[in-house]
Order: C-alpha cells, then sequence, then structure tokens
C-alpha cells in the first residue's frame, strides 16, 4: 500500500468498497460488478509479498435505494481513503431473504430503517455479531413513534411545541377526549386555538394537517411526501379527522421557513433552511431539479440541542428539525439517519467525523497504529463592501391595503333583553365595549334578529323597541353569502347607561329612559380580486429594491431578495391591523414578494402578525374623539355656506396652502350648490337602478365580485337617504362614502352603462378631496395632534426597528464555510412592513411633513433655501390629491462599512413615497423627481467605461450589493409620475402601461402591454415590471437593477443601434422561467438599457386593476442620527399633546409653517 498523507487517511486513488455476499454465493449484483467481496479482498491480501494488514470492515445494512443514493455514495467514497477501513455493502436480497448467520461480517454497522426495511433482522445480527454501532438500532423503533419521539425530547429538557396526544385505544378511553369547536379544539383536557397542527402518531404518516381559523378563511394545510413539486395542498375542509390517533400541537410562526439540522456525532451539526411546505405547497427547485435549501448557522443553544438529540436517541447521524418562532427554537421532529444533499463539504466533514469514529473505537483493539489528525481551524471570511458601496440594511415599508368593495355601515339602538344577555355573554361589560366577528356570534345576533322578526309578524301589537326595517337590514347583512367569514362582516355593541342622546327636538317626547345598547353593524370593505392582483403584484415588484441576486435565482425578477430570504439572511417581518381586507392585502404582498403559490389563508396565517399589537396600526383610540371631533365639527360649518368660498374659507380650511386642497376648493366653488348637484345625481342614479331591477331581462344580472342590482340599489339607497337629513342639510361625513361608491361603480360596474356616473365621481371627487384630508386636522397643530393619537406605536416601532438594525447581533445568519455561490453570507437586511388603513397612511405623512424632520421654510443668512430637495418634496406632496390604495411609505437605511463605526456618515437613511393606486388613466398626475435621483456626475461616471454597444457590460453588476448611493438631485424635471420617461438617451416605460388596458382597448393593443411592449411615437419600447414600483430619473437608475448576467452571458450577443428591430427583437425575446427579459432602444442613440423583468403572461382580471404610481422619492440624503433624533423628538412631542390646546383661529400665523 501506497504510503497516507495522514494517519489516518490512503492516498489510494480509486475508493475501496465492497459489495458482501452469503458464503455459497458465486455471483454479486449487476448493479456492483465491478466490486468484490470482502473474500477476495482477503486472497488477495494473502498473495502480496508483505505480511497482511487487519482492515476494519464497515457494514453498510440499509435498503438499496439509500445505499445507493448520491450522498452515500459520497460519503463512502471518502471514507474508503482511510487506509484500515473497507467498506461492505449488504446486498438488499440477503437482507429481505437470507437468515442473519449468512449476512456478511464487519466490525463496525451503519444500519438505520426505511420503507421494507427489516428492522428485527438488523437488531437479531447486531446481538449475533456485537458490531460497534454507528446509530442505535433499538431507538429506531421509537423514532417511527412521533409520541416516544415527544416523550425523549421532553425529558431531555428540549424545547417543543406545546402538544396533546389523542389515543384512539379501546385501552385507553382515557386520552381518547376530544370536543371540536368552531376555531378550536379540546384534546384531553388541553385546548388549541387554531392554527393548530394535526400529526399521525406514526412518523411514516407524512399525511400531517394545518387548521387555519374562520376568521383567516378557514379550511386547511394537507402535508405529505413530496410528490413531483408539491409537498402540501390546501384544502376548504376545516373539521379534524375522525378516524386514527394524533398529536395535536400549538403552530409556530416561522415565516415560512423551516430549519433542517443534521448532526454526525455530538460536536457536528449541519443546519438548512428551506421554505416550509406548510406555506404554499411548492418546493422550490433549481436548475438540476433538486430543492433549493441554503445553510444556516445554528445559534450556541441550537448547537446544544442538537447534541442533546444525537445522544438521547443514540443516532450518530441524525436529521431532526427545527422551528424558529418567538425568539425561540422548538424541536418538531426527529427523523434517524439522514444526510445531506448536495454538500461537498458535507461529505468531506461527515467522512473525516464517521472514519475518527470508527478508529478511535477500533484501532486500538486491532492494534493499529493511529492517532486523531489534528488540522487547522477555517477562518471564515466575509467579503465586505467597498469605495462608494452601500450595504442596504432595512426596509421598512407602511402600506394602504388594496382595492376593496366600498365600507357600508348601519346604526340602531336596541334594548331587547337578548342583545343585554349576548352583551354579558361576552365580557361586554368589562370595557363597555363589545366587538362580534366570530361565526358563531354572528350567528347568535342573526338568531336574535330573526325573533324578533317572527314577533313582529306574529303580534303587530307586542312592543318590540327595534325598528323593523333596521332588523330586516341587519338579518339580510348577516344572511349574505350563505356563510360567516369574520373578515367580511363585524358587529358593534356599545353600552348607552342613558340610553342615546337625542340628535333632533322631534325625537326628545319618543326618547325612552333607561340604558341601552348601541349596535353597530359593518359589512363590505373586503379585499376585491383586483386588490389582491394589486397587492401581489407591488409585491413582486418590490423585490427589485433589494440587490444583487445570481445562481438558481438569476433571470428571475428581484432575484437578490429571494436569495436573501430563501438563505436566511433576510429577517422579514409583516404586520397588519385586525381587518380583513389589510389581512388579505399583506398576504397577497408576502405571495408577490417571496413568489409563493397557492391559497392566501395559509400565507396569512404563518407570514402575517396581526394580534396583540397593542393598537400598532388599529384605530380603537379613544384619544381620537377630542380634537377630530371638533376639527370634523368647524369643517361641517365651513362646508355648510351656500356661496362661493371667499379668501377668508380658503384661509380657514387650507392654512397649509395645499396646491391639491386650493384646486380642489377652487373646483366646488359653493359647496352647497355642489352637495345639491350630487344629491342629484344619486338620485338619479338610485332611480336608474330601480328600473333596471323592473327589467327581467336585468334582473338577475351578476356585478363585479358577485354583487347583485338588489345589493348596489341598497348602499346607493342608504346613501340617498342618509345624505340630506331631515333639516335640509347634508351631512358631509357622507361625501367620502359616496366618493367611495362611486368610484368602485366607474372602475368595476361601468359595463351597466349608467347614465351620469362621470359627472358624480368627478362632483364627489372634489368634494372627497377637501374632507379626506382634512378630516385628519385643518391647521399643523390639528394634523400633529390627531397624527400622534393615530400613529405614536407605530412611530416607536419604526424607530425601534431603525436601532436595532445596527445594534442587534443576535440574528439567524447563513453560515459562511457552506455557501457555495454566495458571496455574501454575513450580510443580513432587516424588511418590516406594515399594513394598515388610509387613518394611519395620512396620519404618518403628516408626521414625516410638519413634524420638524427638514423645515423647508428655513433659511440661511442669504434668506435662501436650505434644503432644496425637501422644498421640492413637499411641493410634490402638496400637489397629490388622494391617498389612494396600495399607498407606500418606504423608508431605507443603508450602512458604509468604510466609515467609522461612530461617524455620522455611516448609516444613510432615503425616504420614499407612492400615492398608491391611480384613480383614473385620464388623470395627469403631479410632477416627480425619480427614485433615487443622482447628480449628472454620478451619472456620467457611471456610464463612462461602457461599451454602449455591449449588452454584457451593461449588466456588470458587483452581486449583492447596492449601486453607489446617489446625490441630493440638483437638477428640476418636469414630468407626470405615469409615462414614458427619457433616461439620458433611454426610454422606459412603467409597469402602469402594463396595467393600463382597459375592456374598449382593442385586443392587439391589449396583447401586445401583456407582452410588455408598447408602440409610442419613439418605436416600440417596454413595459417593465419592476421599474413599475420606481418612478425613473433622468439621471440615475434604481438602487439595485436586477442581474441578468446569466442571461447576457448565455446569449454573447451586442445589440447596436442599426441591428435592433423593435417588434421583431422585442416579441421573439425568450422568457426565463416565469418570466420574460426585455430592453428598449432609442433609435438615435448609442446606448442600450436592460429594463427590469416583466411577467410573461397576463393576470386574471387585469383590465380591472389600475396601474400603481412609482415611488418618488422625497429625501435620498439623510443621516440616521438625523432620522433618530427626529423621532424621538416626535414620540416627546406625542407625549405632551394632550396639554396642548387646539387654537380656533385656523388662520393663525403660527399655523402655517409646514405646506403640504
Amino acid at each position: 500500500m501506497s504510503e497516507p498523507s495522514s494517519p489516518g487517511e490512503s492516498q489510494c486513488g480509486a475508493p475501496r468498497f465492497f459489495v458482501g455476499c452469503a458464503e455459497d454465493e458465486s455471483e454479486g449484483l449487476d448493479d456492483y460488478a465491478s466490486m468484490r467481496t470482502d473474500m477476495e479482498l482477503y486472497e488477495d491480501d494473502l498473495e502480496d509479498d508483505s505480511p497482511p494488514e487487519r482492515q476494519i470492515v464497515v457494514g453498510i445494512c440499509c435498503m438499496m435505494k439509500k445505499s445507493k443514493s448520491k450522498p452515500m455514495t459520497q460519503i463512502l467514497e471518502r471514507l474508503c481513503k482511510f487506509e484500515y477501513l473497507t467498506v461492505v455493502i449488504f446486498p438488499e436480497d440477503a437482507i429481505l431473504n437470507e437468515p442473519v448467520e449468512k449476512w456478511p461480517l464487519c466490525d463496525c454497522l451503519i444500519s438505520f430503517h426505511s420503507k421494507g426495511f427489516p428492522l428485527d433482522k438488523a437488531v437479531s445480527y447486531v446481538k449475533l455479531r456485537n458490531p460497534l454501532l454507528i446509530n442505535d438500532l433499538n431507538m429506531q423503533y421509537y423514532i417511527q413513534d412521533r409520541r416516544e419521539v415527544y416523550r425523549i425530547l421532553q425529558e431531555e429538557g428540549i424545547d417543543l411545541p406545546r402538544y396533546a396526544v389523542l389515543n384512539r385505544d379501546p385501552d385507553k378511553p382515557d386520552e381518547c377526549n376530544l370536543v371540536e369547536g368552531e376555531d378550536q379544539v379540546e384534546v384531553n383536557g388541553e385546548v388549541f386555538l387554531k392554527p393548530f397542527v394535526e400529526k399521525p402518531v406514526s412518523a411514516e404518516d407524512h399525511n400531517v394537517y394545518i387548521y387555519y381559523p374562520t376568521s383567516a378563511g378557514g379550511g386547511s394545510q394537507r402535508l405529505f411526501r413530496k410528490i413531483g413539486s408539491r409537498s402540501s395542498v390546501y384544502s376548504p375542509e376545516s373539521s379534524v379527522r375522525k378516524t386514527g390517533s394524533y398529536i395535536y400541537e400549538e403552530f409556530m410562526p416561522t415565516d415560512g421557513t423551516d430549519v433542517k439540522v443534521y448532526t454526525v456525532g455530538p460536536d457536528y451539526a449541519h443546519a438548512e433552511a428551506r421554505k416550509s411546505p406548510a406555506l404554499d405547497g411548492k418546493v422550490e427547485r433549481d436548475s438540476e431539479g433538486k430543492e433549493i435549501r441554503y445553510p444556516v448557522m445554528l445559534t450556541a443553544m441550537e448547537k446544544l440541542v442538537a447534541r442533546k438529540v444525537c445522544l438521547a436517541f443514540k443516532q450518530t447521524v441524525c436529521g431532526f428539525d427545527l422551528l424558529r418562532a418567538n425568539g425561540h427554537s422548538y424541536v418538531c421532529d426527529v427523523n434517524g439517519f439522514s444526510f445531506v444533499k448536495n454538500s461537498m463539504k458535507y461529505y468531506d466533514d461527515c467522512a473525516k467525523i464517521l472514519g475518527n469514529i470508527v478508529m478511535r473505537e477500533l484501532a486500538p483493539q486491532f492494534q493499529i497504529p493511529w492517532s486523531i489528525p489534528t488540522e487547522a481551524e477555517d477562518i471564515p471570511i466575509v467579503p465586505t463592501t467597498s469605495g462608494t458601496m452601500m450595504e442596504l440594511r432595512c426596509v421598512i415599508a407602511v402600506i394602504r391595503h388594496g382595492d376593496r368593495t366600498p365600507k357600508q355601515k348601519m346604526k340602531m339602538e336596541v334594548r331587547n333583553p337578548m342583545f343585554f344577555e349576548l352583551f354579558e355573554k361576552y365580557g361586554g361589560y368589562k370595557t363597555g365595549k363589545l366587538k362580534l366577528k366570530k361565526p358563531k356570534q354572528l350567528q347568535e345576533v342573526l338568531d336574535i334578529t330573526r325573533t324578533l322578526l317572527a314577533d313582529i309578524g306574529q303580534h303587530t301589537d307586542c312592543e318590540i323597541e327595534e325598528k323593523k326595517s333596521k332588523l330586516e337590514q341587519l338579518k339580510t347583512v348577516l344572511e349574505m353569502y350563505g356563510h360567516f367569514s369574520g373578515i367580511n362582516r363585524k358587529v358593534q355593541l356599545t353600552y348607552l347607561p342613558r340610553g342615546q342622546p337625542k340628535t333632533s327636538s322631534e325625537e326628545e317626547d319618543t326618547r325612552k329612559e333607561g340604558p341601552s345598547i348601541l349596535l353597530v353593524l359593518k359589512w363590505g370593505g373586503e379585499l376585491t380580486p383586483a386588490g389582491r392582483v394589486q397587492a401581489e403584484e407591488l409585491g413582486r415588484a418590490f423585490r427589485c429594491m433589494y440587490p444583487g441576486g445570481q445562481g438558481d435565482y438569476a433571470g428571475f425578477p428581484g432575484c437578490g431578495l429571494l436569495r436573501l430570504h430563501s438563505t436566511y439572511r433576510h429577517d422579514l417581518k409583516i404586520y397588519a391591523s385586525d381587518e380583513g381586507r389589510v389581512q388579505m392585502t399583506a398576504a397577497a404582498f408576502a405571495k408577490g414578494l417571496l413568489a409563493l403559490e397557492g391559497e392566501l389563508t395559509p400565507i396569512l396565517v404563518q407570514m402575517v402578525k396581526s394580534a396583540n399589537m397593542n393598537g400598532l396600526l388599529d384605530n380603537d383610540i379613544e384619544s381620537l374623539s377630542g380634537c377630530q371631533q371638533r376639527v370634523k365639527a368647524r369643517l361641517h360649518e365651513i362646508m355648510q355656506k351656500d356661496e362661493i368660498f371667499t379668501e377668508e374659507d380658503f384661509d380657514r380650511l387650507a392654512p397649509t396652502s395645499s396646491s391639491s386642497l386650493v384646486n380642489s376648493m377652487k373646483a366646488v366653488e359653493n359647496p352647497v350648490c355642489t352637495c345639491d348637484q350630487v344629491y342629484t345625481l344619486v338620485q338619479s342614479l338610485t332611480s336608474q337602478i330601480r328600473k333596471r331591477l323592473e327589467d327581467p331581462k336585468s334582473a338577475d344580472l351578476q356585478l363585479y365580485h358577485s354583487e347583485t342590482l338588489e345589493m348596489m340599489l341598497q348602499r346607493w339607497s342608504k346613501l340617498e337617504r342618509d345624505f340630506r337629513m331631515k333639516s335640509g342639510r347634508y351631512d358631509i361625513s357622507k361625501i367620502p362614502d359616496i366618493y367611495d361608491c362611486v368610484k368602485y361603480d366607474v372602475q368595476h360596474n361601468s359595463s351597466l352603462g349608467l347614465e351620469d356616473t362621470l359627472e358624480l365621481f368627478k362632483l364627489s371627487r372634489a368634494l372627497a378631496n377637501i374632507v379626506i384630508p382634512q378630516e385628519y386636522g385643518i391647521n399643523k397643530v390639528e394634523k400633529l395632534d390627531i397624527a400622534y393619537a393615530y400613529c405614536l406605536p407605530l412611530v416607536k416601532k419604526i424607530q425601534l426597528d431603525l436601532q436595532r438594525t445596527h445594534e442587534d447581533e443576535s440574528v439567524n445568519k447563513l453560515h459562511p464555510l457552506y455557501s457555495r455561490g454566495v458571496l455574501s453570507p454575513g450580510r443580513h437586511v432587516r424588511t418590516r412592513l406594515y399594513f394598515t388603513s388610509e387613518s394611519h397612511v395620512h396620519s404618518l405623512l403628516s408626521i414625516f411633513c410638519y413634524g420638524g424632520l427638514l423645515d423647508s421654510r428655513s433659511t440661511n443668512a442669504k434668506n435662501e433655501v436650505k434644503d432644496q430637495q425637501w422644498k421640492r418634496a413637499m411641493d410634490y406632496l402638496s400637489a397629490v390629491t388622494e391617498l389612494n390604495y396600495m399607498t407606500q411609505i418606504v423608508i431605507m437605511l443603508y450602512e458604509d462599512n468604510n466609515k467609522d463605526p461612530s461617524s455620522e456618515e455611516r448609516f444613510h437613511v432615503e425616504l420614499h413615497f407612492s400615492p398608491g393606486v391611480k384613480v383614473s388613466e385620464e388623470e395627469s398626475a403631479p410632477m416627480g423627481f425619480g427614485f433615487r435621483p443622482a447628480s449628472a456626475e454620478v451619472y456620467k461616471l457611471s456610464f463612462k467605461q461602457t461599451d454602449p454597444g455591449s449588452l454584457e457590460n451593461l449588466l456588470r453588476d458587483e452581486p449583492d450589493r447596492a449601486l453607489p448611493l446617489s446625490e441630493a438631485i440638483s437638477t428640476q424635471r418636469k414630468s407626470p409620475l405615469i409615462r414614458n420617461r427619457k433616461t439620458g438617451s433611454m426610454e422606459v416605460s412603467h409597469l402602469a402601461t402594463y396595467y393600463a388596458n382597459h375592456c374598449t382597448v382593442c385586443f392587439k393593443n391589449t396583447f401586445l402591454n401583456l407582452c410588455g411592449v408598447k408602440l409610442t411615437e419613439s418605436g416600440w419600447v417596454l413595459c417593465s415590471q419592476c421599474a413599475g414600483l420606481f418612478s425613473t430619473t433622468v439621471l440615475g437608475g434604481s438602487s439595485s437593477a436586477p442581474n441578468l448576467q446569466d442571461y447576457a452571458r448565455t446569449h454573447r450577443k451586442k445589440f447596436s443601434s442599426g441591428s435592433l428591430t423593435y417588434k421583431d427583437e422585442l416579441l421573439s425575446m425568450p422568457a426565463v422561467k416565469r418570466f420574460s427579459v426585455s430592453f428598449a432602444k432609442h433609435p438615435t442613440n448609442e446606448d442600450c438599457l436592460l429594463s427590469s423583468l416583466l411577467p410573461s403572461a397576463g393576470f386574471e382580471g387585469c383590465s380591472m386593476v389600475p396601474s400603481i404610481y412609482p415611488l418618488e422619492t422625497l429625501h435620498n440624503s439623510l443621516s440616521l442620527k438625523q432620522v433618530n433624533e427626529f423621532l424621538t423628538t416626535v414620540c416627546e412631542n406625542a407625549g405632551d399633546s394632550h396639554t396642548r390646546t387646539t387654537r380656533g383661529n385656523a388662520h393663525s400665523t403660527t399655523l402655517t409653517l409646514g405646506q403640504f
């Protein structure tokens, strides 16, 4: 034998492992024809001139599928390099059909159970031959029973989810107590609220079910062993299984990722992250069809858990599952013998550790000279950024929900004892208020309503305090859809000790004394299919803010974000208020952001946090009533003037000089006159709908989102009744509802062809643009007071997010030693997404505008404005008329690792904004200045070294890094938000064009738009998806262009100005995965541009989905210290706001410092 390179390893070129046979066998298996038996090896040794050396035989006893697997083959090849080790693989036929006495001999046995393996025979073999065991065989019986696994874990003090065992065993009746409720299950006295997990007790049964609460849509996710690209499916079934024994356990919110841990002895553990099979059931695979997983670093506590699992189950090679949730790690499954797939580093480590274990235990008794080799410890070297490059460290976004159905509300005072009993039953007297959303609760309200209506029908003279018409409306709304779902209807009850106060002198005589309950029924406001598409597409485009991305994700939009998230370098948390439309928007956004598939319910349950947030995103705040009610009263007074707005009115109503508000007041002229017109148009609309109902052809007409003509008439008739009060004056608070309804019908029900809807839309919008923003404060002080009441918890949370990003090192990170193809394993990005309603978005924007971040009116000694960029940002915000669905306020934090940690230049903050969905495709948008605008010098420098004809050079991009940071914009430009913009020599179309197709557009144009192509005066240009998130700047591009290097390498093609035929070239470009690569070129220019990535196919209902305004940068040169001090001041001022008295003089000069 040749001299080994180390005491325990051979330099033998070929691996040395064999298939062992029974003594009377003369033929080996065909698959192992090139291998020899251990007897042949022994005979060869006798023929050698040198004395034979005793070999330690390592036997592999398992099913052939396992012994021939790639991981096993790779490890055995490395194991054979140990000079004194010989590997013998037991033939499967011998294992299954031969007695153990005829099995091959071995000194050390690696044996493990899998489907079809005779574990009993393996145990008998061990008793017969007594080899050294790598994995204990008797413990493998326990691993096959989840009950035993959990028992052992508990005994070892290892954290696991709270659980209970349901044994359907006639001999154990006390372990078979199951009580199933609507949203919970009680197992042997232990209550589990949905979501919870149901696991068969047999570890061989992989049909694990997760049950979801009705508030999230109900149903269940059914997990199973991977079949093709699926590992689970969603089912509408919500009832637990009634046969078989199961473990029920608490569902752990892991943000959609599982961790698989693989031990090799108690001191070694390799961990990998993968997408949770419970999320959408789709298995992410690479170009070779293998499931995508990324190694992650275990914490010290998790390493201790791995050691405990390895020793407790006596399995040297052992795999188990970790759930990282709520800052802790829980073991939820132990799999026994498991190897890592596709990791050369792991194969090396595993073979080395196993070889050392065998040699340490057996070398002394065979008198083999051997000692454990020592090696220098590997030092992980993580590349960092250099030069002017900065790392993206944190993204914080506050986003309004997507398109919804009109919100509707009905109030009624109730006195029937049944309502008081219901109020007491659910603990209403503790706070005086009660919110009923669960199906069981709503059913009880419906039962009471039906009982009262039945009594009215049978006894017309009986005294029932509730009005019949109100009860009938309550019954109709609760019976809608044929089933209950807590996310689209709710009943609020408020205790009134002295009854409801009178609202008019006529009611004084009829009002009854004594306590009553105010019942408020809310319905509608559901996220529409268009809203889901908006959220999902925005989430998909949002990825493009994250730099880099290579390998398996190359050619996929936002690949940098997907790599960060799948490799555990992305700390993502998604929060939503308790409203169903907000939660479903968050789930749809997460689906697009993380490239998920399937139903929203599993994504909502696992990815979106909405419970116990202490008012972070909800509006149930008592402190709102005072200031906001005073503001609404003054607004109501101003809007009741039956004359043209005077200069005094402009001063009173628009002290901030907001250009959008001033323009709306000019359009309205006389508020009462305009309200008269609106009321007349509403009457006309209800009359038209009634006529349609009388027409047999349209009586059963289905409108958008399953609405009927009768339901449409109900909402418009209610607005007609409520808008004009008995006194003849108008209820100004109904203007937003009228605008809400007509906007919905113009967008979704235009096929009805109702007359004058566009005129109603125009007039109600002008009124709404006055009323809605001013309800959140007319002057600066009022705006801040109301904003503090809404947003203080959110502001504190945003400040905490920014601070923790650069202070918190206790985060899950990618393991640098195993991260092949990942150039920056140490990178960690924190993303916090807050989905909420209009009130929070208005309030947060008020804080940034008026809270003192940068005062646009502060001047220097020369009376010049100090910060021109902020002044232009305020002018832009002043021109924004509406914070529509999907409005976004985005904060991005960057770090320059080359700056001193204590330097103010170390961390850099940017503030971006989008007013959300475009109300009308024909409207002219406010002037924007682009996303992360750069100076002309930066722009020229970035293109200085570029070959204008080279597609590949244009894509040269530092992997996993942001582009050089922009300077404050120095050149003003005038351009609308949604349009084709010339970027130097480049022309880009936004995602808006992709959305902007209406039913009336011809099929050809629609098709071309869906393909990402648009015909302009300049020729054919693309409609970019990712660019749709950002407003393109004339002087610089986005912070992180998608990496298309793989495409460039594949095609190796240079385009010159004369080689490109727009239509043919664009339409013939191949798709990369689900998305197509697009590019555009102006015929008169020398440079070419690769756009962001675009969906290669349209989505259902795209004609009803308006475009979303791209992000505009408000400021891109703020320091973290500056922002932190601002947020601290805001929190301090908010704490003192209750002592501040709002001044009645709205036009005081002290209140005009900010400009909206």
